[in-house]
């Protein structure tokens, strides 16, 4: 088996890293806001342009506009993660939205949002779960009543994520209360500056560690045209359901890059003068955590590759978001223990490691498990749609 990329690729390689001997920012590239937001938004237009970012994306549209390649896309992710700077944005708006209004969306839809989303203009927060339907997404009960031309939406979103920090919001309203449950749901583009929006943000154990935040949102006879439906009106199960395969998909990026970031980590923490890299107990770990992050790695090429082919990745596709997340909470773990009795600090203190990115991380990863689909359901939806399992059977009634 011959494992080499040859000549063309190798060449794209040295473009690749001409470019970030070039431009690699000297710090953070930024957030998302203020100042930072300023610089994250240099950063994106400046890979778009390069062809680093939003790159199979037409340009009529706000991207590049090549052709996919699969091992070009391998070898930016490699280079990128070697010169410890992220390639785009890991973000819902650019994960989640904009694939889903490349395959949904009107071409009005896709020339006002897509290009200002993939270069962090625009931030975006997905209204999907409430107080009581999490799990049961089809059960949603935030109302649209249609008045003329526009919709007003009335409910409660909760676990939001960013709201308090986006523009812009995916939300699912139910727009025709007589359908049955899961054809009566339309997905709406909405402002949140919109009156009648409140967001109120929620406290968690993880404090307000970097830009991840959870918020629940009230909507209180908010009014939004009708022409924000992605798709028809009533098809937003549909829709809803390609986001959500992209967010799975989305969560199978870049444990490489932070597998890196452990490396450099574990070879500059010692006990006793010894760095961390020395010890058995930790490189076996970390061996294993490697040969997983690979195993991810492989997979989601082959993702990408059912994804070009246009064919069904069945229940290889289903087992992403299962197996990633657990990874991502795996390798923190290693850092936080590598740390030792500082790997239980976080806020800023001056023992601080890498601006308390592994506390940030673990707890993010931990939520992860949960977040998106709990783990319980991944298997669930595992058994059921990718092994043709028999569903759980439910109690009798008495």
């Amino acid at each position: 088996m011959d494992l080499e990329y040859g000549q063309r690729y190798e060449d794209f390689r040295r473009e690749v890293r001409t470019f970030l001997d070039k431009h690699k920012p000297k710090d953070s590239p930024g957030g998302i806001s203020g100042i930072r937001r300023k610089k994250l938004v240099e950063w994106l237009s400046l890979q778009i342009d390069e062809g680093y970012w939003a790159r199979t994306i037409p340009k009529e549209f706000g991207g590049y506009g090549a052709e996919p390649n699969l091992l070009e896309t391998v070898i930016m992710d490699e280079e990128f993660n070697r010169a410890g700077v992220p390639r785009g944005m890991a973000s819902q708006g650019a994960s989640m939205l904009v694939p889903t209004l490349l395959e949904h969306g009107t071409d009005e839809q896709r020339q006002r949002w897509i290009g200002p989303t993939m270069r962090g203009e625009v931030m975006w927060c997905q209204g999907y779960s409430e107080p009581g339907s999490g799990s049961d997404l089809a059960s949603l009960q935030t109302s649209a009543k249609e008045d003329g031309d526009d919709f007003i939406i009335n409910g409660q979103k909760i676990w939001t994520s960013t709201a308090d920090k986006s523009e812009m919001i995916f939300i699912l309203v139910r727009t025709e209360p007589d359908a049955p449950k899961h054809g009566g749901i339309s997905y709406i583009l909405l402002p949140m500056d919109t009156q009648g929006i409140e967001v109120q943000p929620l406290r968690t154990m993880s404090g307000d560690l970097g830009d991840n935040s959870f918020n629940q949102v009230f909507f209180t006879d908010v009014r939004v045209p009708q022409a924000n439906v992605v798709g028809k009106r009533g098809e937003g199960w549909r829709i809803a359901n390609t986001t959500l395969k992209h967010e799975r998909n989305s969560l199978n990026s870049n444990s490489e890059g932070t597998i890196l970031k452990l490396m450099r980590l574990m070879e500059r923490e010692t006990t006793n003068g010894v760095p961390a890299m020395a010890s058995p107990v930790f490189r076996d770990r970390l061996m294993k955590l490697q040969a997983r992050s690979l195993a991810m790695k492989f997979h989601a090429m082959r993702m990408v590759t059912c994804s070009l082919k246009n064919e069904n990745s069945g229940v290889a596709g289903l087992i992403t978001k299962l197996r990633n997340c657990q990874l991502n909470f795996d390798i923190s773990a290693l850092a936080i223990d590598v740390m030792g009795e500082l790997g239980a600090l976080y806020e800023h203190t001056e023992y601080e490691r890498d601006r308390g990115y592994w506390q940030s991380h673990s707890f993010f990863s931990l939520g992860l498990i949960i977040g998106g689909g709990t783990a319980q359901i991944q298997k669930n939806i595992i058994s059921e749609r990718g092994l043709g399992l028999p569903r759980e059977p439910k109690p009798a009634k008495s």
